[in-house]
Formats: structure tokens, sequence, C-alpha cells
């Protein structure tokens, strides 16, 4: 029997891409399975999402600790008590410290509303929209301690439409990461992802 890797996911806000890997993981043949779902946001739907699940949640406030390094080795902490293997960002509204990301280098997926490395950072919609692509979507990649930047995974593009918004842009690509997270899961938990040069190889 495969043995299936142990996932912690970081969460802040209603966590739609954490129940999209809910629900990838709730197949047994799955190669990963859910551990721990640990909020920065008290209260954050996410976690009413995980325990619904039956997947152990943590609130860890950022702002009870003195600074960003406190936070990150409270995370760290827990995220090894539970052995969690993988570490993946889904809706996680912190920039997490270079020594974290190193500690989980090639074991942390992110995954970001654009078609990376196009626009980085916020309000992706708006400025793709803005900046007329023909092509927007959504990338998952290994984590770094780069802002949005890392060995990217997987894909997904959506056409831009005319007349589109952010909100009508945002809702089909939503649709396009609910997709590309477990993929890029599985991938990562079979152990078909190789890093070369920044470059993620996939067997």
């Amino acid at each position: 029997m495969r043995v299936r890797r142990k996932v912690g996911i970081l969460v802040s806000g209603r966590g739609s891409n954490l129940q999209a890997l809910l629900d990838a993981c709730a197949d047994p043949a799955f190669p990963a399975e859910i551990v721990l779902v640990i909020s920065n946001v008290a209260g954050a739907y996410a976690l009413e999402r995980a325990e619904k699940a039956g997947v152990a949640t943590l609130t860890i406030p950022h702002k009870s600790y003195p600074d960003r390094a406190a936070f990150d080795a409270a995370l760290d902490a827990a995220l090894r008590a539970a052995a969690v293997e993988i570490v993946c960002l889904a809706g996680f509204m912190r920039l997490l410290t270079p020594e974290f990301t190193r500690a989980w280098a090639g074991r942390m997926l992110n995954i970001h509303p654009s078609l990376l490395p196009s626009f980085k950072g916020l309000h992706t919609h708006q400025r793709a929209i803005e900046a007329g692509v023909k092509l927007h979507g959504c990338t998952v990649h290994l984590v770094t301690p780069d802002l949005d930047d890392g060995p990217i995974l997987v894909q997904k593009a959506v056409p831009v439409l005319l007349g589109d918004t952010p909100d009508t842009l945002a809702a089909r690509v939503l649709e396009q990461e609910h997709q590309a997270y477990p993929e890029a899961l599985r991938l990562l938990a079979e152990g078909r992802v190789t890093v070369t040069a920044n470059r993620a190889e996939i067997a």
C-alpha cells in the first residue's frame, strides 16, 4: 500500500482552494492527505471547511507575536509537530520569512491568480485587463524567498473576454485554480518534480 504524504495547509480567508484540496485528498487513492489546517485569522471560514472534512485545525494569530520571525517559528513548530511533509499556501495573506521558505524549500506550494511571471502581487485581474492581455490564468509554483516566484509546476489559462470585469475574470480563473492546485499537489506528492536552475521538470 502506497504511503500518502502528509500535508499542512496555511489559510487566511474563505478557503475555496482549500476545499479543492480537501475534495481531492478525500479520495484514498490520492497520494497526499491533509493532516492540519492553520489560519492566522480566528474565525476564517476555511477552518470551518477543514473541520467539516474531519481535519485538525489550529489558529495562530500573527498579531500575538512580536515579529514575522517569531510567528513563522510558531508555524514551523506546529507543522513539524503534525509530521507535515508538504505545505500548501491557500489564500495565506502573510509574507513568509526567507528562513521559513528555505526550511521548506522544495516542499511548499503556492497558487497565484496570474500566469507568472506576469502580474506578481495583488490586483492581478484588474492589471491583466488594463494591460490588454488576451490570456490570463493561474500558476502553482514552489515557494522561494522572493514574492510569487519559484519553479512553476502547473499553469491554467483562460481567455480575457471583451467586457470582462475583474470579478468576471476572477471567477473564471478560480475555476481553473481548483483544478490546478490538486494537480500540482499530486505531482509533488508522487515525487515527480525535479528542479534544475529554477525550472521544474515533471517526470
